[in-house]
């Protein structure tokens, strides 16, 4: 089973990555662990990645899309992840099906947990008092420019995805348990899973 998760910061989109991690087995693809990976492997890419993250650039989506490449085309992988961080833009989705068709692997959900503005705002303050140390991104202002960004670049992605009849939207408005709960249904009706 193949999965993107999507959902606005504070939206619970770590939390309901770990429920599917630990319900159904599934690897979990992130791109920041995959360029740190790089770098520690020492591989050609890996030390094209060092060098772009210690200048503080962002690292180039043909250099991603390698190495995103290389990991769907390992052995553990096969079939059964579940993509966190990623696609980010319509770009990214489009040659991630781009790359996923070369390789016959497909995707059996795209999940969007969506959560009222409002409440993501407030979700992410109350993280930022109960933790004793605040998290750089936990801020209001960082928060506000967050949203920004995943409205202008992110949502156009789902758009994709609806099109093509693959999104799932969850109403992230409930529980931890209620929001799993409608992910595993949705999993269930199409997967034979206890």
């Amino acid at each position: 089973m193949n999965i993107i998760l999507f959902g606005a910061p504070g939206a619970g989109k770590g939390t309901q990555a770990n429920f599917l991690i630990n319900k159904f087995g599934l690897l979990q693809i992130s791109t920041g662990d995959i360029l740190r990976d790089s770098v520690k492997q020492k591989t050609e890419l890996g030390k094209q990645v060092e060098t772009i993250m210690a200048n503080g650039e962002l690292v180039p989506d043909e250099i991603i899309f390698s190495l995103i490449t290389d990991r769907l085309n390992d052995k553990d992988i096969k079939n059964d992840f579940i993509f966190d961080g990623f696609p980010r833009n319509l770009k990214q989705a489009q040659k991630l099906d781009e790359i996923m068709n070369e390789i016959n692997i497909h995707l059996d959900f795209v999940f969007h947990i969506d959560v009222e503005e409002e409440i993501l705002t407030s979700r992410i303050q109350n993280r930022a008092k109960q933790e004793k140390i605040t998290r750089k991104d936990d801020t209001s202002e960082v928060l506000i420019e967050r949203l920004k960004v995943y409205n202008r670049e992110t949502k156009p992605v789902l758009d994709y995805y609806l099109n093509k009849n693959i999104l799932t939207v969850i109403d992230g408005m409930g529980t931890i348990d209620e929001v799993s709960s409608d992910i595993f249904m949705t999993i269930k009706k199409d997967f034979k899973v206890d």
